[in-house]
């Protein structure tokens, strides 16, 4: 038995519990206010089901907008079931928490970023550091949380 505690996975698992609990209360209530989600997933990742165009279109990430339509928001345990308008035509789609890269609500600037094993290779630790949302209009950097800090 390691004698170290895993503080990485400790606040990954936090994170999705609180994309979790957030997402149970619009699921609930709606969406409050100004309040909208561009979520990013990994297509690639057990679990996540997506219609074979969309797949196709995005084959390894791909960002979705909870915003002005979207229907059937189903929260469970592991993920999280969706229907979003593409070009007209609503897609069901399932979402594991585990596939989540970044989560970010820019009307409050609030955002998560959940780093891989793979990513570490290709930047270097941080602790802060912002994410634009080029789809959103006078938009200011929102504050993402890094838990590469927490990593050996």
């Amino acid at each position: 038995m390691s004698q170290d505690i895993d503080y990485g996975n400790l606040m990954h698992t936090a994170m999705r519990g609180l994309i979790k609990t957030v997402l149970t209360s619009v699921s609930d209530n709606g969406l409050p206010g100004a309040h909208h989600f561009f979520i990013t997933f990994d297509t690639r990742q057990d679990g996540v089901e997506l219609a074979d165009w969309l797949r196709e279109r995005y084959p390894e990430e791909m960002t979705i907008v909870m915003q002005h339509w979207f229907e059937n928001l189903e929260v469970g345990d592991d993920g999280f079931a969706i229907t979003l308008n593409f070009g007209d035509a609503p897609e069901p789609l399932y979402i594991p928490y585990a596939s989540i890269k970044t989560f970010v609500d820019p009307s409050v600037e609030f955002g998560l970023r959940f780093e891989s094993p793979e990513d570490e290779e290709e930047i270097e630790p941080i602790v802060e550091e912002s994410i634009e949302v080029e789809e959103e209009p006078n938009h200011q950097d929102a504050e993402v949380v890094s838990l590469d800090s927490f990593r050996k």
